[in-house]
């Protein structure tokens, strides 16, 4: 038997960033921006002590680490031909910049899952529990999911 538990930071925990598809031929190749959400799915065959998964009391780190990738930032793909610029920006103190390997919901549910992976470990959750998967909402109509390859 598989236990499953979830956890949701909505589009109101106000995680506001801003980026571009420097390499789309629509409208997203602009600056833009969301309040993201996040979703997780923790799995587990067994249930803790308390007959938990996971004590969501205890994501407040997780969720701090969500908050310093996301919170009112300008996200930048580190191939982004105007890198250069955006980095400008950010020492001039009109931007937060972060840079990241890559720019997509997909790529941000996978680098918050494997993320995720090692706050469960060093929380001494795993391995009785592992992420299931990791859902990045732009809104309401946009998501994507990066999941727990099947076995």
């Amino acid at each position: 038997m598989t236990y499953v538990s979830t956890k949701t930071y909505d589009h109101n925990l106000g995680l506001s960033v801003a980026f571009r598809q420097h390499r789309a031929t629509s409208h997203c190749r602009y600056l833009h921006g969301y309040a993201m959400a996040v979703r997780f799915e923790f799995e587990a065959e067994e249930l803790d002590e308390r007959n938990w998964v996971v004590d969501f009391g205890s994501m407040k780190s997780l969720k701090g680490w969500l908050q310093d990738l996301f919170d009112h930032k300008l996200i930048v793909a580190e191939d982004d031909p105007e890198r250069d610029w955006f980095e400008q920006a950010g020492k001039r103190g009109i931007a937060d910049v972060v840079v990241v390997p890559a720019i997509s919901c997909e790529r941000f549910a996978h680098m918050i899952f494997d993320a995720t992976e090692v706050w469960l470990k060093d929380n001494g959750y795993a391995p009785r529990v592992h992420t299931r998967l990791v859902e990045v909402k732009e809104h309401g109509a946009n998501s994507a999911i990066y999941m727990r390859p099947s076995s």
